[in-house]
């Protein structure tokens, strides 16, 4: 196998590890920070206030303070649901893999749950919560939308950190780019730039 074809194989691999890390409910999709409830999409927002003004952040919130979570729908379906919002303690260290089945595990819920907005229907489009956190830790979110007329209830399910980044996620990348810097001695800068722009080609198309 060509060195270039090397290059290309293991970039992608790196690409592949970063989307396993980054999963869950909350995302960036092209600059974006997006929450996935079921098929249903929304623009997620969170807000902290700062000396300068009010700072955003997409899933790890920086400080210990006063929060808000703005949710802002892309489907006008949403509007005729019912929509709640939750935040749980991540007491089983579940992380970024968090998932609706780990939430059922966590009973009783409401022991393990810090904050809670009952579910309403927001015909304008935009759901806010203001919650002041009073730990920082490991925290997971939930949204959760009732289908207006059948038996369908729709979940986001999203790991985020509170008072700091998150480290293991942090160390990953590292070693990722650490691993890509290697690559580039090893192959030549070149070929390694050459390999990048072509998968970047391919992941638009």
């Amino acid at each position: 196998m060509a060195n270039h074809k090397k290059i290309l194989l293991i970039i992608s691999l790196i690409f592949c590890c970063e989307q396993a890390v980054a999963h869950g409910g909350v995302g960036m999709e092209d600059d974006l920070c997006i929450i996935k409830i079921g098929f249903l999409k929304a623009h997620f927002t969170g807000y902290q206030q700062t000396d300068n003004g009010s700072e955003e952040f997409c899933e790890d919130a920086p400080k210990v303070a006063d929060s808000i979570f703005v949710v802002e729908y892309l489907h006008d379906f949403l509007k005729q649901m019912q929509v709640d919002f939750r935040i749980v303690r991540d007491i089983n260290g579940v992380g970024k893999f968090a998932s609706w089945e780990d939430i059922m595990n966590m009973q009783p819920l409401g022991q393990h749950t810090v904050y809670y907005l009952p579910p309403m229907r927001y015909p304008e489009g935009v759901l806010k919560a203001n919650f002041k956190f009073q730990q920082a830790g490991d925290y997971i979110g939930v949204v959760t939308a009732t289908h207006p007329e059948k038996a369908k209830i729709y979940h986001s399910v999203f790991y985020f950190k509170v008072g700091g980044f998150d480290d293991t996620y942090a160390m990953i990348m590292a070693g990722l780019a650490l691993f890509a810097l290697l690559l580039a001695r090893m192959f030549g800068v070149s070929f390694f730039l050459r390999a990048f722009q072509r998968l970047t080609i391919v992941k638009k198309k």
